[in-house]
């Protein structure tokens, strides 16, 4: 189920690329509540396509992120760390309302991946 977000096709479109981009490149970002439900979808499909790690699916992750750097980065650092992990890349926290319109807000964020090693100690 797709929600519209009150856009056209290609707006929503071009804002959720927007989106998932920053949200690779900087590991998190704060958004209203249901865009990030939205963006955790569509970035946990990007990582997925990285842990393929081959030439469909880079040129797959490629035509949906914005920027060639951010696609290899998933593919080279971000696709790698999440190997043992089956889905579940991204977290939505909710924030409480915004304060110009009491929107509700929320923050993506990659989850962090623990170390093997780390476990072990």
């Amino acid at each position: 189920y797709m929600r519209k977000l009150g856009r056209t096709t290609a707006q929503r479109k071009a804002m959720l690329r927007g989106m998932v981009t920053l949200l690779l490149k900087t590991g998190k970002i704060e958004t209203t509540y249901t865009r990030a439900q939205e963006v955790s979808a569509k970035a946990d499909e990007m990582i997925t396509l990285g842990k393929k790690g081959d030439l469909a699916a880079y040129r797959a992750a490629l035509a949906f992120i914005t920027e060639e750097d951010v696609a290899k980065k998933v593919f080279s650092v971000i696709a790698p760390a999440y190997a043992g992990v089956n889905g579940g890349y991204t977290q939505v926290l909710k924030m409480g309302p915004r304060r110009g319109d009491g929107a509700e807000t929320a923050i993506v964020k990659l989850v962090a991946v623990k170390d093997p090693a780390e476990e072990n100690k």
